[in-house]
Parts: structure tokens; C-alpha cells; sequence
């Protein structure tokens, strides 16, 4: 059975995913490639090529395989031997565009290429095979990848286009791991050809030892780059990954180099799977430009290597890795072998996110500067994770494995996918019966035993029962194991005793499904007879039951008529009754699977069909709430479905029927009301017709001009129509050749008929075939002859024996012909007969000879008539069973050459073997012969000296296989300690851990000091909102308020500013401003966001202005979200101005209530989570602490510390001494941090000192001694040199240390460089830790040592220390449920602005028809707590001037992740494998999600704010503030967009009459003249 492999087009929208398009191959897809310049789509299968179009509609096809071929077989296959049909995998798919080829290598004929035509890969454009080893490209095993780029090469005269490709190690393969194949003849090269030869890459002494296996190939710059795996050597199966870099204009690849690149703790995700290039977008550059990044700083336009399991390289740190360790660029002398980097060397980072399976696939995009990665896995998962937050998104689920074939379409907003197998989520309705349903081991698929069918729990009635809903693997079906007795009389009354399997509870109610059956029931009567019983002819009876009919699943009443009722009083006895008449149980869903089937039941089952339960059933069993209307006969079917179109191909001039099969198609034939296919009509054949479910059509001819292919669409009564999902098309079959092309005139011949198309139709159309004699010849629509051969009847004498079995030959000519050959035998006048022979069918007379008469003379045999019926090369002779030579073949004499020893095996006549001749079917057996007898001594001596030998060896290897047993136990048991060893240590851990939570819980951060909360002044709070995230961060000029203008032309400048703020004053000119900027390609979403954010700066003056232009740019935005996309997406991101505009205007309008309100508890929550997680250990390298809300900064190591107090006097600040608590293992950078938070408590963080601007001095007696982090002092663990802390310096509790300002002065300066040159030649000479010392080199210690009883090395399990979350957590409860409660409370002051701006999306959802309650909760989402208090909450610098540490932050993410969640309408399903920061608070989110749905309630309850009331606050606002901005630094920024789309706007305002009765067009000219300094005729 083929396998069906589906490329899949895939829309994802928010968690809406829909597939689009599809395509399915009949065979496996290898390799997908997309031309970039037309989009179309090429698919390298086995056996084939395919051509789509963007929508994945199939084009052409090209056939590659199956080819005649063996694995031994040197190119041209013609002259190879042992050859069969083979498939051809697809290898290699390159799209080459500058001349319009496609390049294919496959797997046949040593992986010779070949050239396809772009635009239609039918015409082979080239391909030769008889150039060689050379031109061998790609590799004939299965498993053996191989990639490729393209590339250019370069000689002293011609540049030349060419392809680099990497392959892996096969037996039968070129010998080079890396080659540069032409793309032309140049010279002695021909296409194809590898024209470098270097040893770098020769496989022959470097690959059978290390298997390399090619995953990527691409380019970037002047570099080619190579990612792939490898074996450490032939006898470790470890992999590594590797990146090698190539000049691209290195002609002898001396530039060759590879680097190691470890992913994970211990290099866990050591082998690639996957990998793809993207630049990394604003969020994720962010994030890899961290203070704690090893990648240096990334650009947001930097190129990134994405690696499954998912890791991500910069290119720049590559490069800085490969030319620090290998000092050489493009050019370098000659290197004999590859040039491979030490592990040591190798380029280390952090898996970014992790899941269980295999990911097999990964593709990356960028939206909005945030970095999606869409992520395969084998089982056929598509994720999506934001990677700046490392947030898993709704994906979609395919079906089986997705394989490395995974990419975006050109304009990003489709992704391709490739899978194995397409899977619909759950097809329960499909399985008819229970055992099927149950071995279908799907959760969403069970057994309804009441109802017979399979079902979701949910649509099961009674599931709650057990055994009602049976899912495997523990259910098992109802099954009878056992009745007796096995068989009854009909006229006999007797109890039958049954035994069921999983009835349990529904053993009172269970209904059999037979259409009638005889009821037995053992019934406990209450008699009046006093007298005994005797259960007979007196025996109570019950006839006509009414009703008859009993609907299955409703308790029905049944009356009988009795007999013998009256005879018995009050005596209890039990009786078995039998009822003779039938009850008939029925099953209105069985056989009605639709509403059509289920209307046209007989009336006398009562069936409806019930729309909410989907099913047809009793009328008294759909409740008419459920139904919807109060009738339920009075049910619309649903529209009709269509499933399948048989046949899906017609021929151009119609006249064959085609069967439509689905559901609901009516209920009478008179209720089809029209049929089209193709957009054709087609003409119902009413007597085929099947309720419901079939119907057949005549379709007619269709016009050659029209389209050819389309939907089928059927009508039903009442309107209703169905269109197919799959396509008919119309096409006539094309006859190309016919074999064989020539046969007798008496007929009779089977011809064979090949072309295209020939399936057209289904099995039961006929093609007419007409044969016109032309010049005797039959020809067959002008595309082959059939010619006519006549040949004479021939007669010939054969002799033979009676017992026949004589192989006759006959020589002539047409024998050909002839397609089954009989030969007619016939003697005298005896009747003739045929026989079967092997080539042809003849007339041939027989004359047999009788039985051939044999004597015994020794070795000679005589008799008569031999040479008249056989030769000597016909006859056979044997003694015994062993054949032996005839060497003369007289009439009367056969001379024979017997075996020289008597045969071991023969049938013995006297002990002496038996001479027997063969010829055809007759033996004749005469006489013996009889052998002389040999000395058999030998064999004596020979058994002997081969079993003696062969028990010794048998004895040796039992002795060597014991002693192996025993050493192998020993082991078992060393190792079984080590375990116990090791469990022991996680048991102690453990208990520790759980020790540590109790005490925590029950502290709480009463330390906690306020101090004065220091917020922002509303300049600083706007800069850092609008304009910190920019790309130049704190030193933009909006923030520095600095304008490189001459003084001479200051005046001239301002002046146009300010005409330049009054033109946008003008609402007509700023709507055409901001239209022509979003319809700029470039203008991208960076850019919006800025030019926002001037935009609310410049207007800042007139907020009521900008107000009704926000109001004005929402209005087209809603519009165009609710007619043409999903309105649940708007507001989303920032993918408009009007967008960032109206989080900016948030930020402007609940600043106040920042605070008065939300500020306190916000601060207060920052404050108790610095606090909390500088209670315990923080490494300062690692950035992970012991106390923390996120598992990825747990610190996951047992940290041994001591709280200590210290007394620190500040010099030139008086006597006065501050006691500061610190932590022993705290390093002395963070033991200032910590002295300057206490002395300086009362200052904001601006105006405090930094930690390198001082110095710590320790005076434990009369000397002192400064404390640093690294000196001369600092111990070395190996390579390892530990940063210092308190505890290195040994100073104890209440210990007196003075804290000192550097003062700038030249010597201090000069000795302060002495000291940072010191210290920064600490750092390059050794690498430095702090607490924890990395994982790889314990596991080095560990394995010198050879053990694992050393606790202080055992690898520490990251898991036992998240209870430290929960202990976090507890503490700072009651601050998160204060913040969450001064949002999310509508009882208390609720901002003017929330009210307005909720009433505005209330207002507008009332005039769309398709916006729901849910999509104005996500619009109120996304315009309020995403849009702006989570980005509050994660920057709590924006309104306190205050520094966030990178643990601080991640802990405060965590909380914000908690804010979304709480404000998503979506239920969160948890499991184990859900991540730990979700599962801490999954608790409350139930508690907070009602908090925010009482919330908007609540504001929506609230007295409406006017736009008169609205107007006069936002006038207060910009007057209390718009003189302290920025404004002309604005209003200049925003002239330079002005600018760089002058000629865009000028059109615009040109085309606009409102523009130009104001002359816009004018006076922006004349702003741009004063601006740019032009003199115009203006």
C-alpha cells in the first residue's frame, strides 16, 4: 500500500489554525523547495516531481522512477547486469532561477542529476550518464542525506554559476563529504562535474571513522555554512554537532573550518534535527543581547541559526568564535585535513525551550518584532512558541510526523507544512461497532452501550455510569460468554441461563438489539391461593402485550392480558412466565445516521431528529429546550454534506453518470432540485436514487473555453445546497501507444492500450474502440498500427514414445503472433487433442513407436527402436539416484559411464544399485550393478580427531561464558549501590526542602520597608514608555531632547515647526498623512510604533484632537477587522499607528491613577520580591537565585550561607553607623548593592551612587583591606576561578566595614586602571563562577574520580527545588492579590478613560452583527491590562525610578504571565507536563478570571462619561503637562517621515478635494522649503 504523504498550506491566526489548501503525494515526499520570484511550490518525491502553485493546485508532474538499476550497477543502466525496477528517492532539489531550471538528484544510477524546466518540470532540459564517477552527485542509500546551496565560482576570466553540496558516507558513493558541481560545459568540465579537488573533504580516510550526517546548507555573506552531525569514531555512537564555514571564493576550500556547538546542560541536545536561518526581530535580539548573554550584542537585522532541538546561534558570534580559535580567513595556507575545534572551544548556549517527543521540523517568522518559531514533531504537531518569552502557542495537530520540509510563504503569512499521514482529531462516527470504537485507543472515541454507537463522553447519555461509555484499553466490549442451554424447542418453557461481560450497573437496563425476541421474565407474584403450587398448565400467563413496538433507551409501560390470575391469593412463589407473543425493541439511531434518513422512518417509530444531540431518536427523548423549537417534527435538516464523488474524472463530451454520495440529500427523489458539476448542470437519474445518501447524474458536454474542473453542487428542497470539497475534472483520455501492433487476421489477439487519462470514467463506461482496415492495417485514432499477418498451416511426423513428455521444436516464421500457443496432437484417425506448449499453437500429426525393450550386459543396454524416439542428449541416465553420462545412442545399444563409488542414497536390489533410464515421462528400471568393496579404516581415524577437538573447544567456551556471568553480577551489584547511594542522597534533599517550605510559609515580609515611593516625574514616565523599547534605547532624541540644528538657522527652523504642528492640526492632512505611511512596504512595524509615539508627543497639547483622530483611525480599523478578518484579533498587536496610539493614550490617561491608586501595591509587590529573593543566594553569574517565581532561574544546588550583620560607616558622611544584613556567599558586588539600598534608602535609585563608583574597605583591626570581587586572592578550582565573597575574606558577623567614593583623581585613576587591567586579565585568563560551578566540568571531575559516592559532585536534580517556588509564592500572595485587586476593582475609583473607551467598544459591537460577548472581552483585553498593565507590571521602571535586576524581572514575569491568563476567556488545561510557572498559580486563576469579568461588569454598570466630560479632563491633562515634553524635538522627527514619503503624501492630498480647497499641498511645500533649506519659486 502506497504511502500517502500531504503537503499542507496552514493559516495561523491568534488559536484560530485552518487548513487552507492540500496536497496529497501517492508517494513520500523527500525535499520541497519554492522558487522566490514566482512562489511556486517543487516537491522531490519517490518517483517523482511535482510542479504546484502557491495554493498547492498540482501543475505538472514529472516521473522519475521506479528505473531499472542494482546498487552495483556503474551508469548507463543498459550495460549493468542483475538490474530490477527500483524506486528513485529524491535526494537533492535546488531551484536555480537565473536560468530557469529546477536541479534534481536522486537515488538511482549512482545520484546523477538531471535539469527540469521551471515553469513546466515535465521538459527535461538535460541529463547525461555516461560522463562518469565525476558527475556522481548525491547517494544511493536510503539513509544518507544530502544538501545543497548555490553559489558562484570564480577563475581568472568567467564567473560561473554552481551548487556546493555536503553529503554523508555511503559504501557505494563519490568519495567527498563536500564538493562544487557546474552548472555547464566549460572546457574539460561537464555539467555536473565536481571542479575542486581538496583532501579537506575527502571521505576515503575520514568518513567510514566519523559518519556524518547533512541537515543544512545555506549561505550568508561570503561564507557557505554546513550543519550536521557526527560520530565521535567507528566504535562511539555519540553524536555532535557541528557548523563547518567555507569561503565562497576559496577555489582549493583552505578555508575550510568547523566548530562544535553544544546545546543544553552537558551538551543534552547533542544531535541536530533541524535547523533554519531567520534574523531575530526586536524582542529576541533583546533578549540575546542580555547581560548575561554569551552572544555579544544582536541586532534585530542580525542572521540567526534557529537548531531542533530548539537552539538558536548568532552568525556573528560564529564568526567570532571560528577567527579567534582558528586565526585564518579565506586565503590561509593548505590544510591537509578538516580544521575541527576542540570541545573546549566549543560555542555553548542554553536550550531556549524544550518538550517531550522529537521535534522534526522547525521554521521561524517574525510579527510585530516578536520571534514565533513553528515547530514539527514526530507526532505530527505543529507548535508555536514566542521565543522572547519562550510562551507556547495553539498550534495545529496534522496527523503523523512532520518531516524537515517546513517553511513560509513568500508574503510570511502561510506556513507549508509536510506530514505522513493526514488525521482528523477524532472520526468516532465511523466506527460501526464496539470492538472497532474501543481498538481505536483514541481518548476522544468510546462505546455508548445504551445508545450502540461511538461517541465523545459527551454526547453519551448516562456515561456517568459505569461501564456506559467504554474506552479502551481498560473496557472491554459487552460480549455473551456463555447460554446454556445451547438449544431450546420453540414450544418448550424454560429458564436459559446467560452470562455477560462489563454489565455491572447496567444489567437492570440493558436492551438488546434484535428486531424481536421472546421475552422470559422470573417474576415473584403475590398469589391468593392457599393451596401448593405446582408451576404448570396452572402457571400464570400473559398474552398481547400493548405496545407492541418499544423504543430502546425509554422506560416504556407495557400491559398483558392474564390467565390463572385469579386462582392464587397471598402465598409468595417465583415462577418462570413465558409471554408467546412478540415485543419488538427498536433503535430509531441505528440505520439513520442523518436527519433526511431520519425523517423518512415509518411513522410508526416515532423517530425525530434532535438538532442538539445530532442523532435520531424517540420523539420523547429530545427535550424540546434542547431542539430549539417546541416541535420537534418541525426540525430543518441541515444542509446537504457531500463525502465522495465517484468517478472524479469525466470525459469532455459527458453522457456517464457520476454517484454523489453524502448525507442529508433529501428525502424523495422529487426533492433534488438541480445538480451541478463543474459548474455545469447534470441530469438527475431519478430511479438510482437512494434516500439520503446517493445520487446519481448524467453529466453533459462541457465548452473546451470553460473552465475544466470545479466543485459539485447539489440542491435540495427548500434551498439548501452542498458543495463538495473535492473537485470533478473534465478531461478525455489520451491513447499513445498499442502492444502488440500486429496479430492474425482470424483475430482473437489481446491488445494492450497506453496513454494518459485512461482512468477517466468509472469501471462500468466503455470506451468505443474502432478499427478502420487501411492498407492492411487497423488503425487506432492515428496513434499506432495494428498490422495483419496470414501464415499456411504446416504438417510434420514426430516420433515418441507412448508415455510421452518429448520436447518438439519448431522452426518457422509469425510465430510471433501468436499470443497463447496450443499444439493439436493426432494418430491415424484417432481424435485429436490439445496440448499446452510453450511459445505457439500448431498442427502437428504423431507417430508413436511402442514401449522401448531393455536387457542387462553390464554397462552396455540393449533393446530396440532407440534412436527412432530420443537422442542421446534426451535420454537420462542414473544408477541409483546418481545421473551419470550416456555416451552412445545406437538403434539397438545405449553405452553408459556409471558413478565411480556406489551411490550413498538408491533404492538397492540384493544390496546392489539399480541402472534406470529416463526419457519424457517413461523410466524403465533394469538390472544392478555391482561395486568392489574398499577399506574403511580411514574413517576410524578421522571421527575421532574431529569431535575431540570440537568438545575441548565446546568446554572452553561453557568456562568462559560462566566466568563472564559472574563478573557481570558483580557489576550489577556495584552499580545497584551506587543507586541506593544516590537515592539515598535525593531522600535527604528532599526532606530538607520540604523542611525549609514549612518554615518559609510561615514567614512573612514584615521587614518590608516602604520608605517614600519613588515615582517618576510624567516627562520621564512618557520617554520611557514611548521611546526606551526604541532601537537606540535611553540615548534617542526623544529622551535626550538634543537637535543638531545651526544656530543660524534656529529661528527659521522653529518657525516651520510650528507651521508644520498647525498643518497637522488639520484633520484631512494627518488622515492622508498616516494612510500613505501605512501603505508604504517599508514603512514596517517599528516604524509605526515610533512615529505613533511622536505623533501622541506633537498633539500632546490638543488631546481631545487626538483623541477624535484615534477615534476616527479605530473606526476603519474595527470595520475592516469585522468584514474581512476575525474580529477577535484586532487590537492585538501593533501591527497599525492608530494601534500604538491608543496605548499611548492609556499611558497618558491613567498616570494619575498610577498614582493615586495602583502605584502603592505595585511597588510594594516589586519591593517584597527583591526583598524575598535577596534573603537567600543569588549567583551572580548565572543570574539564578534560590528564592524565585521561575523555574528557569531556580538556583538548582544546594547552597550552604549564613545571614550576617554587618556595621558599615560611610566616610565623609559623619560617625553615624548603618547595620546591613548580607549574606555570607554574597560576592562583594552585591554586597554594595545591598549596603547602598540601605544607606541610601530614602533616594531614588538615579541619585544613588553605583556600585563601581565606591569601594568596600574591611578594618578588622588596625590595618584595612579592600574588598573586591576578583584580586590576587581569589581561589582556583581547577581551570575555575571563584569570584570572592564575605566568606572567602573570613569576616564574621557585626564585622565594621567603611564604604568610600573613588575619588577621579589622576593617581586614583591611574591605580584604579592598574586594577581594572588586573581584573580584567583575571578574566581571560580563567573563567570565573560563583556558586555554581558549570555542569560539564563537574561531570570532567567526576569522571577522572571514576565514582559517584561523593555527594558534593552528584549532579543536583533541578525538580527537588521547586517546592522553593511554592515557599515564594505564599509569601507574596497577599502582595499579588493586592495589585491584581487595585486593577480589577470597579468599586473603587475607576479612570474616566477605561469607561469611555469600554462604552466606544460597546457602542460599536452593537452595530456589527457577528461580534459576540467573547470578542468584546478581547477587545477590552487587548486594548487595557495587555496593552498596558502588563507592560507596567513587567517594567516597573516606566514609573518608579528604580532598577529591575534580571531575576527580579523574571519573577515579575511570571505574575504578568498570570495577569494574561486571568484575562483570557479560554479554559487553561493543565497536565503534568504543563510548564511550572503555570502550574503555581493555576489555583487562583480561576478567582482572578471572575475578578476581571466583574470587572468589566461592573464599568459597564457605571454612569456613562460624556465626550464633553472626557474633552475637559484630557484639557486638563495637556495643560498640567505638554510644556515639559519634547515638543519641537517631535514635531522635527516627524517632519523627517514627512520627508522620506514627501512625493507619497503630495499625491495624496492632491487626489483629496477637501485637501485641496485648504491648500494642504501648498503649505506642507512651503514648510519643506524652510525645513530643508530650498529656495523654490515659492
Amino acid at each position: 500500500m502506497a504511502s500517502w504523504v500531504s503537503l499542507l498550506l496552514f493559516l495561523f491566526c491568534k488559536s484560530v489554525v485552518r487548513a487552507q489548501e492540500e496536497f496529497t503525494s501517492e508517494t513520500p515526499i523527500n525535499n520541497v523547495v519554492q522558487d522566490t520570484q514566482t512562489g511556486r511550490i517543487y516537491l522531490g518525491a519517490v518517483n517523482s516531481i511535482y510542479q504546484l502553485g502557491p495554493s498547492l493546485q498540482k501543475q505538472a508532474r514529472a516521473e522519475t522512477g521506479p528505473k531499472e538499476d542494482s546498487r552495483t550497477c556503474t551508469p548507463p543502466a543498459s550495460a549493468c547486469q542483475d538490474t530490477k525496477p527500483m524506486p528513485n528517492l529524491n535526494k537533492l532539489l535546488l531551484v536555480h532561477p537565473s536560468n530557469g531550471t529546477l536541479i534534481v538528484c536522486g537515488s538511482r544510477y549512482r545520484g546523477i542529476c538531471s535539469l527540469l524546466n521551471l515553469t513546466n518540470v515535465e521538459q527535461q532540459i538535460y541529463y547525461l550518464d555516461t560522463k562518469g564517477e565525476r558527475t556522481y552527485v548525491a547517494s544511493i542509500e536510503d539513509n544518507v542525506n544530502v544538501v545543497g546551496v548555490m553559489s558562484t565560482y570564480k577563475n581568472e576570466e568567467d564567473t560561473f554559476s554552481v551548487f556546493v553540496v555536503g553529503k554523508g558516507y555511503g559504501s557505494a558513493d563519490s568519495t567527498k563529504l563536500i564538493s562544487t558541481r557546474i552548472l555547464q560545459d566549460y572546457g574539460d568540465w561537464v555539467v555536473f562535474e565536481s571542479i575542486i579537488e581538496a583532501s579537506t573533504v575527502q571521505t576515503t580516510p575520514f568518513a567510514p571513522k566519523y559518519l556524518h550526517d547533512f541537515r543544512l546548507a545555506f549561505k550568508e555573506g561570503d561564507f557557505i555554512y554546513f550543519l550536521f552531525s557526527r560520530t565521535l569514531d567507528g566504535t562511539d555512537n555519540k553524536n555532535l554537532t557541528f557548523v563547518s564555514r567555507l569561503c565562497e571564493n576559496d577555489p582549493h576550500y583552505y578555508s575550510h573550518t568547523e566548530l562544535q556547538l553544544n546545546c543544553g546542560p552537558n551538551n543534552r541536545y547533542n544531535k541536530v534535527q533541524a535547523a533554519y536561518v531567520a534574523s531575530p526581530g526586536k524582542e529576541l535580539a533583546r533578549v540575546l543581547s542580555g547581560s548575561s548573554s554569551m552572544h555579544g550584542k544582536v541586532m534585530s537585522w542580525d542572521k540567526v541559526l534557529f537548531m531542533v532541538a530548539t537552539e538558536i546561534f548568532p552568525f556573528h558570534g560564529m564568526h567570532q568564535y571560528l577567527n579567534i580559535i582558528f586565526h585564518k580567513s579565506c586565503g590561509a595556507d593548505f590544510l591537509p585535513s578538516p580544521l575541527a575545534s576542540k570541545p573546549r572551544f566549543a560555542l555553548k548556549a542554553d536550550a531556549m525551550w524544550t518538550t517531550q517527543g522529537l521535534l522534526t521540523a522547525v521554521a521561524v517568522a517574525v510579527e510585530n518584532d516578536h520571534t514565533v518559531a513553528f515547530l514539527g514533531n514526530s507526532q505530527g504537531e505543529v507548535l508555536k512558541v514566542e521565543l522572547s518569552s519562550y510562551l507556547k502557542i495553539p498550534g495545529a495537530t496534522i496527523g503523523e510526523k512532520v518531516n524537515k520540509n517546513l517553511f513560509l510563504d513568500l508574503s510570511q503569512s502561510h506556513i507549508y507544512i509536510t506530514t505522513e499521514k493526514k488525521v482528523p482529531v477524532q472520526t468516532c462516527l465511523q466506527q460501526k461497532d464496539c470492538q472497532s470504537c474501543v481498538e481505536l485507543r483514541d481518548p476522544y472515541c468510546g462505546w455508548c452501550v445504551l445508545e450502540g454507537r461511538c461517541t465523545r463522553r459527551s454526547e453519551c447519555r448516562r456515561a456517568e455510569e459505569k461501564n456506559g461509555w467504554l474506552w479502551s484499553p481498560k473496557h472491554q466490549c459487552v460480549k455473551i460468554i456463555s447460554f446454556h442451554p445451547p438449544n431450546l424447542s420453540c414450544k418448550k418453557t424454560q429458564k436459559v441461563q446467560s452470562c455477560f461481560s462489563s454489565l455491572s450497573s447496567l444489567s437492570s437496563s440493558l436492551f438488546l438489539s434484535f428486531c424481536s425476541l421472546l421475552l422470559f421474565l422470573s417474576l415473584s407474584l403475590a398469589l391468593q391461593n392457599t393451596n401448593s403450587l405446582e408451576c404448570g398448565a396452572k402457571c400464570p400467563q400473559f398474552e398481547n402485550p400493548d405496545p407492541g413496538l418499544i423504543p430502546v433507551g425509554y422506560k416504556t409501560r407495557i400491559s398483558f392480558e392474564g390467565i390463572n390470575l385469579d386462582l392464587y391469593q397471598v402465598k409468595i412463589i417465583q415462577c418462570f412466565v413465558l409471554f408467546p407473543s412478540a415485543v419488538t425493541l427498536y433503535n430509531c439511531s441505528v440505520g439513520r445516521e442523518d436527519c433526511s434518513l431520519c425523517k423518512n422512518a415509518d411513522t410508526k417509530y416515532s423517530c425525530v431528529w434532535c438538532a442538539k444531540q445530532k442523532a435520531c431518536v424517540y420523539e420523547k427523548l429530545c427535550n424540546p429546550d434542547q431542539q430549539g423549537s417546541e416541535y420537534p417534527y418541525n426540525t430543518d435538516c441541515p444542509d446537504p454534506l457531500i463525502t465522495d464523488i465517484i468517478p472524479r474524472f469525466g470525459p469532455m463530451q459527458g453522457g456517464i453518470s457520476i454517484t454523489i454520495k453524502g448525507s442529508n440529500l433529501g428525502i424523495h427523489r422529487q426533492d433534488i432540485k438541480s445538480i451541478t458539476v463543474a459548474g455545469e448542470p447534470c441530469v438527475h437519474q431519478e430511479e438510482k436514487y437512494s434516500v439520503s445518501t446517493s445520487v446519481v447524474c448524467e453529466i453533459g458536454p462541457i465548452d473546451p473555453q470553460t473552465e475544466h474542473w470545479g466543485q459539485v453542487e447539489v440542491e435540495v428542497k427548500g434551498g439548501k445546497r452542498g458543495t463538495s470539497s473535492m473537485y470533478f475534472t473534465y478531461r478525455n483520455p489520451r491513447p499513445e501507444a498499442v502492444k502488440p501492433s500486429r496479430g492474425p487476421k482470424a483475430g482473437g489477439t489481446l491488445i494492450t492500450i497506453s496513454g494518459l487519462f485512461l482512468d477517466t470514467g468509472s469501471k462500468g463506461f466503455l470506451f468505443s474502440i474502432i478499427v478502420i482496415p487501411t492498407k492492411a492495417q487497423f488503425c487506432f485514432n492515428s496513434v499506432s498500427s495494428f498490422d495483419i499477418y496470414l501464415y499456411s498451416y504446416m504438417c510434420f511426423t514426430v516420433l515418441c514414445v507412448f508415455s510421452g513428455g518429448r520436447n518438439i521444436v519448431v522452426t518457422g516464421s509469425g510465430f510471433d503472433l501468436i499470443q497463447t500457443a496450443v499444439m493439436e496432437v493426432r494418430r491415424d484417425n484417432m481424435t485429436a487433442f490439445e496440448v499446452r506448449v510453450s511459445s505457439i499453437c500448431f498442427t502437428v500429426p504423431y507417430d508413436y513407436q511402442p514401449s522401448v525393450q531393455l536387457s542387462n550386459v553390464n554397462l552396455s543396454l540393449q533393446g530396440r527402436g532407440f534412436s527412432k524416439a530420443m537422442t542421446n542428449k534426451e535420454a537420462q541416465a542414473f544408477v541409483g539416484d546418481v545421473p551419470c553420462l550416456v555416451n552412445t545412442l545406437q538403434d539397438d545399444k545405449l553405452f553408459l559411464d556409471p558413478p565411480s563409488t556406489p551411490p550413498r542414497s538408491q533404492k538397492c536390489h540384493h544390496n546392489y544399485p539399480e541402472p534406470k533410464i529416463k526419457f519424457g515421462k517413461g523410466e524403465w528400471v533394469v538390472g544392478s550393478v555391482q561395486y568392489e568393496k574398499k577399506n574403511d579404516l580411514s574413517l576410524y581415524i578421522i571421527i575421532p580427531a574431529v569431535i575431540v577437538p570440537m568438545l575441548l573447544i565446546i568446554a572452553i567456551s561453557v568456562y568462559c561464558y560462566r566466568r563472564k556471568s559472574q563478573q557481570a553480577e558483580r557489576e550489577y551489584e556495584k552499580v545497584k549501590h551506587q543507586l541506593e547511594n544516590l537515592e539515598e542522597s535525593v531522600r535527604d534533599r528532599c526532606k530538607k526542602e520540604f523542611t525549609d517550605l514549612m518554615i518559609e510559609m510561615e514567614d512573612h515580609t514584615n521587614e518590608l520597608s516602604e520608605g517614600r515611593i519613588p515615582f517618576l516625574d510624567y516627562k520621564t514616565y512618557t520617554d520611557r514608555v514611548f521611546f526606551l523599547p526604541s532601537k537606540d534605547g535611553a540615548n534617542d532624541v526623544m529622551i535626550t531632547g538634543k537637535l543638531d540644528i545651526p544656530e543660524a538657522r534656529r529661528a527659521t527652523v522653529t518657525q516651520a515647526l510650528n507651521q508644520f504642528s498647525n498643518l497637522l492640526n488639520s484633520k484631512t492632512f494627518l488622515i492622508n498623512f498616516i494612510r500613505t505611511l501605512e501603505r508604504s512596504h517599508d514603512f514596517n512595524a517599528r516604524a509605526k510604533v515610533y512615529f505613533a509615539s511622536l505623533l501622541t508627543v506633537a498633539l500632546h497639547g490638543k488631546l481631545e484632537y487626538y483623541t477624535d483622530i484615534m477615534r476616527t483611525l479605530l473606526l476603519e480599523l474595527m470595520g475592516d477587522y469585522v468584514h474581512s478578518k476575525n474580529p477577535k484579533l484586532m487590537l492585538r498587536r501593533s501591527e497599525t499607528v492608530v494601534e500604538r496610539m491608543l496605548c499611548n493614550w492609556m499611558s497618558i490617561c491613567l498616570y494619575q491613577f498610577l498614582k493615586d491608586s495602583a502605584g502603592e501595591p505595585l511597588y510594594k509587590l516589586f519591593r517584597a520580591i527583591k526583598h524575598q529573593i535577596e534573603k537567600g543566594p543569588v549567583d551572580a553569574r548565572v543570574k539564578k537565585a534560590k528564592y524565585t517565581l521561575n523555574d528557569t532561574g531556580l538556583l538548582g544546588d544546594d547552597v550552604e550561607y549564613s545571614v550576617l550583620t554587618l556595621q558599615v560607616l560611610v566616610q565623609s558622611e559623619g560617625p553615624d553607623v548603618t547595620s546591613v544584613k548580607v549574606l555570607n556567599c554574597d560576592t562583594i558586588s552585591q554586597v554594595k548593592e545591598k549596603i547602598i539600598e540601605q544607606v541610601y534608602r530614602n533616594q531614588p535609585y538615579s541619585q544613588r551612587p553605583k556600585v563601581d563608583s565606591v569601594t568596600l574597605e574591611w578594618r578588622p583591626g588596625s590595618t584595612g583591606q579592600i574588598l573586591s570581587d576578583l584580586d590576587l586572592t581569589s581561589q582556583k578550582e581547577g581551570r575555575w576561578k571563584r569570584i570572592n565573597t564575605l566568606a572567602h575574606y573570613n569576616v564574621r558577623d557585626n564585622a565594621t566595614l567603611v564604604l568610600s567614593r573613588v575619588l577621579h583623581t589622576h593617581q586614583n585613576y591611574d591605580q584604579n586602571q592598574e586594577n581594572h587591567e588586573e581584573r580584567n586579565a583575571l578574566l581571560e585568563d580563567d573563567k570565573v563562577f560563583h556558586l555554581v560551578r558549570p555542569a560539564d566540568e563537574l561531570d570532567e571531575i567526576k569522571s577522572k574520580r571514576g565514582s559517584i559516592k561523593d555527594k558534593s559532585m552528584t549532579k543536583a536534580i533541578t525538580e527537588i527545588y521547586l517546592t522553593r517556588l511554592l515557599s515564594v509564592k505564599g509569601t507574596l500572595q497577599q502582595f499579588v492579590d493586592d495589585f491584581f485587586r487595585s486593577v480589577l476593582c470597579s468599586g473603587a475609583v475607576v479612570p474616566p478613560a477605561v469607561k469611555y473607551f469600554f462604552d466606544f467598544l460597546d457602542e460599536q459591537a452593537l452595530k456589527h452583527n457577528n461580534v459576540d460577548e467573547e470578542t468584546i472581552h478581547i477587545w477590552k483585553t487587548n486594548s487595557l491590562p495587555l496593552r498596558f498593565w502588563v507592560n507596567i507590571l513587567k517594567n516597573p521602571h516606566f514609573i518608579f525610578d528604580v532598577h529591575v535586576s534580571e531575576v527580579v524581572d523574571a519573577s515579575l514575569s511570571v505574575i504578568a504571565q498570570t495577569f494574561m491568563d486571568a484575562c483570557t476567556k479560554s479554559e487553561h488545561k493543565l497536565s503534568r507536563d504543563s510548564p511550572s510557572n503555570k502550574l503555581l498559580y493555576a489555583k487562583e486563576i480561576s478567582t482572578y478570571k471572575k475578578m476581571v469579568d466583574d470587572y468589566y461588569k461592573g464599568i459597564r454598570q457605571m454612569v456613562p462619561v460624556s465626550d464633553q466630560d472626557m474633552n475637559t479632563h484630557l484639557a486638563e491633562v495637556s495643560r498640567s503637562h505638554t510644556d515639559k515634553l519634547n515638543t519641537q524635538v517631535a514635531l522635527h522627527q516627524l517632519y523627517q517621515y514627512a520627508s522620506k514619503y514627501y512625493d507619497g503624501i503630495i499625491l495624496s492630498l492632491e487626489e483629496d478635494p477637501a485637501a485641496q480647497s485648504k491648500q494642504l499641498t501648498l503649505r506642507l511645500q512651503q514648510i519643506a522649503a524652510a525645513l530643508e533649506n530650498k529656495v523654490t519659486d515659492l
